[in-house]
């Protein structure tokens, strides 16, 4: 996913400087990222970009698979480019957000054989592992979220 004119751009993606504002903004985010954060960061960055518009290229971003989405415990949801080689799922630390990548084969192989099995196509899923990181546990640092 990258902001210039035409490569990694999304199937129907009307390029705007708002769009590529958001989509530098995501990119450079060191995890995932709530759309109101994302749109903080823009404003304090002097980047004329509504809320609305982030919200807008956020769900066509999931939409076209563009981006891996987690809800932290408020119900929020989190955003972060998904990497190219497919989407992913994530242990989110509960206190401090800290997110790190799970193997999830067993996960995927699953989802599969219950579409297989129920002759169901286009089948998708979520899977959410929260905890607390042993930095957080270490610290005793209060929830954040």
């Amino acid at each position: 996913m990258d902001d210039s004119p035409t490569r990694g751009r999304p199937p129907s993606w009307r390029s705007t400087r708002q769009r590529a504002a958001v989509l530098r903004a995501l990119r450079d985010s060191p995890d995932f990222v709530s759309a109101n954060d994302l749109h903080a960061g823009l404003t304090a960055s002097g980047a004329n970009v509504g809320l609305t518009t982030v919200y807008r290229t956020l769900r066509m971003l999931e939409r076209t698979g563009h981006v891996d989405v987690v809800r932290e415990r408020t119900g929020e949801r989190l955003y972060r480019p998904r990497p190219a080689d497919g989407h992913r799922h994530y242990l989110v630390c509960r206190r401090c957000g800290l997110s790190r990548p799970v193997d999830s084969e067993t996960v995927e192989h699953w989802a599969d054989s219950v579409a297989a099995a129920t002759g169901f196509t286009e089948v998708e899923h979520t899977l959410e592992l929260t905890g607390v990181c042993g930095h957080c546990r270490s610290q005793s640092v209060p929830p954040q979220r």
